[in-house]
């Protein structure tokens, strides 16, 4: 028997769940899914209370509660036009490991003509420090000033590649530097949680599939978005269809929690599931060109859930089942050729997202993959070693976790 779990789930308890992992590559970094590819190391660092902003270097900012706003701002430009700025800049961070990627993530709040502003920095273990990378440019819904990636920034300890800071060669330790921009005070603006998920991919080779534990049987009621119902919706956030499959994915874990029920008056009426549409709307990368930059996906959910939404990675599904029996759906990211993945609506994908909602008894994955043609044909039960193959081996067990 299948159990069905609806979503409850204290942010404390997803805490306690994913602390042994500490706190990704979706189509803005096509996968090859013939690589093999594995985590050799996992390390997140976040700042998000009162306590943590004190660890850190402030400059026009204050805290407030457990967040920071600004505070006596400095007056500076971002994209020829002048704003009121303040920055926080994180103490140094060492996974313990050498890190090769390093993808910031963020929750905050943008209102008016106010932007966040993200940059990262690495040390190597022989003192040399990269100069600042910036990653985004990132607002709600500012007209004025699009969010934005900030990519290919050549350095020369590594680079900006949308999401994602990748290294020539392993790296120490890292910064984050925040800046809060708004154009007058009418504006305000404010960041709850920073952090970044530091990681080192190494050769996979043929690793057995992981042994089915305490999350078989457990399936939740995540709704069932397509993404292919949205063909040719809004090319100018992205045209829907197959671009559309992070979005839809996000929109169907917003689904389960009951966060994002309209009206939603920025889309025509009649759209079925509107709030897809919604969602490629608010996570739409203007720099890039796509709704598949992992962290605008889960900075967008955290403006609308109490809980935290983060990019992770995890070395196998049994990693994934405390997720599903804690009530977490994951949105996963994978990549395949012809015949690699049994039952998948498509062929082939060199960057793909779906939500794992899921586990059969014999501990086969259950998913909501939108490229289904429908939201009845999205719902798919895949085998559990060709799920694992095209999954960790394409993106090294990419998901966003977002919690209610």
């Amino acid at each position: 028997m299948v159990r069905r779990l609806a979503p409850a789930l204290a942010a404390a308890s997803l805490t306690a769940l994913v602390a042994p992992l500490l706190p990704a590559v979706g189509p803005a970094h096509a996968a090859d899914p013939a690589s093999r590819r594995a985590v050799s190391g996992i390390a997140n660092a976040g700042w998000s209370t009162a306590a943590d902003w004190q660890t850190g270097t402030l400059k026009g900012l204050r805290v407030k509660g457990d967040s920071l706003v600004p505070r006596k701002p400095r007056t500076g430009k971002l994209g020829g036009r002048r704003y009121q700025v303040g920055t926080w800049t994180s103490p140094w961070s060492a996974p313990g490991f050498g890190f090769t990627q390093l993808i910031p993530t963020w929750e905050a709040m943008t209102t008016g003509d106010s932007v966040v502003k993200v940059q990262v920095r690495a040390q190597a273990a022989d003192g040399t420090v990269s100069s600042w990378d910036s990653m985004a440019e990132w607002s709600l819904d500012n007209p004025s000033r699009r969010r934005r990636s900030l990519g290919s920034q050549p350095d020369d300890l590594g680079r900006a590649n949308v999401d994602t800071w990748q290294a020539t060669a392993p790296l120490a330790q890292w910064q984050v530097r925040v800046g809060l921009y708004r154009r007058n005070s009418k504006s305000p603006v404010s960041l709850d949680r920073v952090g970044a998920m530091a990681s080192a991919l190494v050769p996979r080779g043929s690793a057995p599939t992981s042994v089915p534990g305490p999350g078989v049987g457990t399936v939740l009621d995540v709704p069932t978005f397509s993404q292919m119902t949205h063909g040719g919706h809004y090319p100018q956030w992205g045209g829907g269809g197959e671009a559309w499959c992070s979005p839809t994915s996000t929109a169907m874990v917003l689904a389960y929690y009951g966060l994002q029920p309209g009206p939603f008056t920025d889309i025509t009426a009649g759209h079925a599931d509107a709030q897809v549409d919604h969602t490629a709307r608010m996570v739409y990368d203007h720099a890039y060109g796509g709704t598949g930059n992992w962290a605008f996906n889960t900075a967008y959910a955290s403006t609308l859930t109490t809980g935290d939404a983060y990019v992770t990675r995890l070395p196998d599904l049994r990693a994934a089942e405390p997720f599903i029996t804690a009530g977490v759906p994951l949105v996963a990211s994978i990549a395949f050729g012809r015949n690699q993945l049994s039952g998948a609506p498509i062929s082939t994908s060199n960057g793909h997202l779906l939500v794992i909602v899921g586990f059969e008894p014999d501990g086969d994955v259950v998913v909501n993959d939108p490229a289904g043609a429908s939201n009845g044909a999205v719902r798919r039960v895949y085998d559990r070693d060709e799920f694992e193959d095209v999954w960790i081996n394409a993106s090294g067990g990419t998901v966003y976790v977002i919690n209610r």
